[in-house]
């Protein structure tokens, strides 16, 4: 005779997803007394995920085999003890697949061969090789504790509920560069968008970052679950996690993790560019997601068609959904950003101020920003009013004048500011200066002409994949904030203050 918590079982084997139900279910064991179903996991990590996301569906199989609602409690099972489900034979046989299938290559359990990465279910839980480990290991500590390190993953964080959103709705200042982004970004929260995938382009500093994280705020500030579903990282993130998982043998928590949320909020995709094993799992993380009815926001500095040596079927994916492209500000709009941003910081800014700052800034949203912000500070130190004047000196490190920079000014200038000729920034030479040098003509080429990545690397006779990849290589230093990237930035700052060719 099937056990009451047998026939939980079943009832939510048939009701959720394959994977969740092997890696979260499984591994419980149960006790009902009274109207009480009290549950025990092998760990507390493991019991924070049930009692935030899977308790409304059990409490549902519970009162569907006991006639009424019970009272669920789950707990974590005290270190070093057993908590087997009825399906004990299972977990042995789940232990055994996981010794022997990961040791043999961690790698192929998320991609082998360009072949799509196995779905959830397709490998052993780690829970449940947890659980079956502690029983055989009962009396050797040394394997004991080998089972109880594999409920620890590598630098894996805690989910969503510790993000801390820095940007809002709110405070995003829309104008028509930036509108159909916006109104994107709107509707796939409201879910009035016609599309489940968001694909957010733009260069550096134009507001990719603060819709991203406009859209999580404003999906958790909805959301009625304790823990909302959202999950907000980085490309690069993803990978390092995935390595991660990888060799500590966390690959199920990881899929379970990234492929069981409401929404992926994915920024800076053309990291993946060259990375077959990464694109897998990001095809069958996004595959998994659509499936399930999940939404999907991606960014990056390029437009999908511009990515090279990226897996078709994820180009496709990316495309199939709603693209949306941030432009640079124009006069008005950047001249309410000053005014939102100066409000923000509780300053009144004077017309003539406001005007002069969006008339001779007009890169990106950043430099507007950081250009602000030191007016504000200075005015702060010194005890006066912002005017025209204070105006004037903290503009002078930012523009000199309103500005153009042609491409053979910005070669002129980088090589002056890197001491190298022009002769060895055209070279072949992998040497790390010259590499560097001719990675930072492409940031600027990109940034301030309207020359096309192919028409750039024309220029030096290299292809425009090795363009993409340069100021990829720029744009990740700079925002690590690495010795390299200070001072590339720093370089680079100097150029566009002291390279500038006025307007005729």
């Amino acid at each position: 005779m099937i056990s009451i918590w047998g026939q939980i079982q079943n009832i939510l084997e048939k009701s959720l997803n394959p994977g969740l139900f092997k890696v979260w279910i499984s591994p419980l064991a149960a006790e009902v007394r009274d109207d009480v179903l009290r549950l025990v996991a092998p760990n507390e990590f493991v019991a924070a995920w049930v009692r935030d996301r899977l308790l409304d569906d059990i409490v549902q199989a519970a009162t569907a085999v006991l006639g009424s609602a019970p009272t669920v409690v789950v707990d974590a099972a005290p270190h070093g003890a057993a908590s087997l489900s009825p399906r004990a034979g299972r977990a042995d046989a789940a232990a055994s697949a996981l010794g022997a299938g990961l040791d043999a290559g961690a790698g192929e359990a998320a991609t082998a061969g360009g072949a799509q990465a196995l779905p959830v279910s397709a490998a052993p839980s780690p829970y449940v090789a947890h659980a079956a480990q502690a029983v055989a290991a009962r009396s050797a500590s040394g394997a004991a504790a080998r089972a109880a390190q594999l409920g620890l993953p590598l630098d894996m964080p805690a989910p969503n509920r510790t993000l801390n959103w820095r940007f809002s709705f709110d405070s995003f200042v829309v104008g028509a560069s930036n509108e159909l982004a916006y109104a994107a970004s709107r509707g796939i929260c409201r879910e009035s968008l016609s599309a489940d995938t968001l694909f957010l382009s733009s260069g550096p500093g134009l507001g990719k970052t603060h819709l991203m994280q406009a859209v999580g705020r404003a999906l958790c500030d909805a959301s009625n679950r304790a823990t909302p579903r959202v999950e907000y990282l980085t490309a690069e993130e993803f990978a390092t996690r995935l390595i991660a998982a990888l060799k500590a043998r966390e690959v199920d928590r990881f899929k379970a993790r990234y492929r069981d949320v409401d929404v992926l909020l994915l920024e800076d995709v053309h990291f993946l560019q060259g990375k077959e094993r990464m694109q897998d799992e990001v095809l069958a993380t996004v595959k998994a997601l659509k499936s399930r009815g999940s939404r999907v926001v991606l960014s990056s500095s390029f437009a999908p068609r511009d990515l090279k040596n990226l897996d078709t079927q994820l180009v496709s994916r990316f495309c199939s959904g709603f693209l949306a492209h941030i432009d640079k500000p124009g006069f008005e709009t950047r001249r309410r950003i000053l005014c939102e941003k100066a409000r923000l910081h509780q300053v009144m800014l004077p017309d003539n101020v406001t005007d002069l700052l969006a008339d001779r800034i007009r890169s990106d949203v950043r430099q507007i920003e950081s250009c602000l912000h030191n007016l504000v500070l200075k005015a702060k130190l010194l005890n006066r009013q912002i005017s025209m004047e204070m105006a004037w000196e903290v503009l002078g490190h930012y523009a000199q004048q309103e500005v153009v920079m042609d491409f053979e000014g910005i070669v002129r200038k980088v090589c002056e500011g890197f001491g190298i000729s022009p002769k060895q920034l055209n070279s072949r030479s992998r040497k790390r200066e010259y590499v560097v040098a001719r990675n930072s003509v492409f940031y600027l080429a990109r940034k301030h002409t309207d020359l096309s990545l192919k028409e750039i690397g024309d220029r030096f006779s290299r292809r425009h994949s090795t363009v993409l990849k340069g100021i990829t290589s720029i744009e990740r230093e700079m925002s690590r904030e690495t010795p390299l990237g200070r001072q590339v930035s720093n370089t680079l700052s100097l150029i566009e203050r002291n390279g500038r060719i006025t307007y005729p």
